[in-house]
């Protein structure tokens, strides 16, 4: 049976509350709320969905809009940690401002049956979900998802009901391997965090509290990820940093294809233009999934379905983004929902411009831009200007034993977001050009490239490219960044026998100010964000044998290597 929790009626608590709006800048809180607990939706094959229902305390006959959110995070007070306490605290302010809430456990973690696979089961549970709901005679046919990350890919799941009338996916996407594999490399750095996290947890309850935080606080210790990371083969990774087998860490291994049919059974991007309901997506320019959930919004802008967008300067775990992910949530769902007024902007896009710590609205992203070459040159400079017609090229030696290290950027820990790179930039593996102080400001935004003239020493090989602003006390703060795994047939054979390469760098929005400069780096690793490559062609997942390789980057006239910038007016 529920259990029923009454949590109103103390003049203490409601201050709290109100206090807490404040704080958030939420609206004011409307309603106190009751939790319904420990609910058991069951699933056709008969497993268990364990439940929590919050709602507003109401007048005899009064009906809410609801909120479904679905989460392998645990769902409050019984599971002794942040994240857990993060969808207590979620339910609560919805629930507060006028809807039933319900945040369920996903098969497999914690008190819901059944096993753990990540994304398979979360279409046929989320139905069954649905159906339940559905019977409920408080539920007045007004239902909404909302979440962040894994809590976005469920709401991906589902999303073709015509049950849902609105959506918010935060810092997520409908893709799965894009988001394993982005630039078509393992991402080991989430693969191990992820893993590790969802295992500490499940061992919350057989524990001493605080041996289990200290062990869950260990998924920012960057000494164990560097020794589980530098594991080989790579599949064992998982024994290394959790002394366990973990079948979903080696399915990923195991499936290193895109066009995997493993990874076509849990990809909802098929569904993306197809929706009905109004989708509001928000994500963070350093957000490891940024560039699949921008696909997403194209996916939907190109549909006609007129998608809001919100983008912040926030990494995956930034807490200003799950404020924000509250705050536009209310008002997201207010406006769907209840027919009150909108999100508090006047185009459906909106987006945060760094540098010039400033917010733009839009009708749709990227702006218009001009794409603008700056050209590699000798004595790692970096200019508009057309490179000379001799150049002597660059070298650099990368060891896949002494890898390349990622600092910043897109990464699931604490670690993430900008970074001084400036300890990197002065490893020998790694070239920096860098643009003159510039005499007036530079503002891009959209997507960045580079275009690479080079000869690699062995046929299988990586190049990295990484923008960044320098900073008149000489700080090089990293901006956005991409990978390209090099393979017999990648980019263009020149006649020569040089190799022309572009590689994505993902998408910002950046204001260089004057007396900064432009800076980009180029390597041949950023470990663990991608899996080094061992030079030996080998699958990633089993190789052990490993070869350093001999790089030539080229700078002339026949080789004009470039950093592609959109640049807005």
């Amino acid at each position: 049976m529920p259990v029923a929790t009454g949590l109103a009626g103390f003049g203490l608590y409601r201050f709290r509350r109100q206090l807490l709006a404040r704080q958030f800048d939420l609206s004011p809180v409307l309603n106190d709320v009751k939790v319904d607990r420990n609910i058991a939706v069951t699933t056709p094959d008969g497993i268990r969905l364990m439940t929590d229902h919050y709602y507003p305390i109401a007048a005899p006959g009064q009906q809410f809009p609801t909120i479904l959110i679905r989460t392998p995070y645990g769902r409050g007070y019984d599971v002794p940690f942040p994240i857990g306490w993060l969808s207590l605290l979620v339910g609560q302010r919805f629930a507060e401002r006028g809807y039933h809430v319900i945040i369920q456990t996903v098969r497999g973690r914690f008190d819901s049956g059944g096993v753990f696979e990540p994304r398979h089961h979360e279409r046929e549970d989320g139905q069954a979900t649905l159906d339940w709901l559905s019977s409920q005679a408080w539920f007045n046919g007004e239902l909404a998802t909302w979440g962040q990350s894994y809590l976005g890919f469920v709401q991906w799941a589902i999303a073709d009901s015509p049950l849902i009338k609105a959506m918010m996916p935060v810092i997520t996407s409908s893709r799965s391997y894009e988001v394993n594999y982005p630039d078509g490399v393992f991402n080991l750095d989430l693969a191990l965090r992820w893993t590790y996290a969802l295992v500490a947890q499940s061992n919350l309850k057989t524990q001493p509290y605080w041996k289990a935080f200290r062990k869950l606080s260990a998924i920012n210790d960057e000494k164990l990820l560097t020794s589980a990371s530098l594991h080989l083969p790579v599949i064992e990774a998982d024994q290394a940093s959790v002394s366990q087998e973990i079948p979903y860490y080696r399915d990923w291994l195991d499936h290193p294809s895109a066009g995997d049919p493993y990874w076509q059974l849990t990809d909802s991007s098929p569904l993306v233009p197809q929706l009905n309901a109004p989708v509001h997506l928000v994500s963070g320019w350093y957000d490891f999934m940024l560039r699949e959930l921008l696909a997403d919004y194209q996916s939907l802008y190109e549909a006609g379905k007129q998608p809001f967008l919100t983008l912040g300067p926030w990494f995956h775990a930034s807490p200003a983004g799950f404020v924000e992910s509250i705050k536009s949530g209310i008002e997201w769902f207010n406006a769907r929902l209840k027919d009150q007024p909108g999100p508090r902007r006047t185009k459906p896009v909106r987006y945060y411009v760094m540098g010039a710590d400033e917010w733009r609205e839009a009708d749709h992203w990227p702006p218009l831009s001009r794409p603008t070459s700056y050209f590699l040159q000798q004595k790692s400079q970096l200019s508009i200007q057309p490179p000379v017609e001799v150049s002597a090229p660059d070298h650099y030696r990368y060891d896949p034993a002494q890898p390349t290290p990622s600092v910043g950027g897109p990464l699931l820990s604490g670690v993430a977001g900008p970074k001084d790179n400036r300890e990197v930039e002065a490893r020998s593996d790694v070239l920096v050009y860098t643009t003159a102080e510039l005499a007036e400001a530079v503002e891009i935004n959209g997507w960045v490239k580079l275009v690479l003239y080079v000869r690699s020493s062995l046929p299988h090989t990586d190049f990295f490219g990484r923008l960044c602003d320098v900073w008149p006390d000489g700080r090089s703060i990293n901006i956005c960044d991409g990978l390209l795994r090099v393979e017999p047939g990648t980019g263009e054979v020149m006649p020569d026998g040089s190799r022309r390469l572009e590689i994505g760098l993902w998408a910002t929005a950046q204001r260089f100010e004057r007396g900064h400069s432009l800076r980009l780096q180029v390597s041949s690793g950023a470990h663990p964000r991608w899996t080094r490559n061992l030079g030996t062609g080998e699958p990633v997942a089993l190789a052990t044998k490993m070869l350093a390789v001999d790089q030539t980057i080229y700078h002339d006239a026949a080789h004009p290597s470039a950093l592609v910038l959109p640049v807005v007016s």
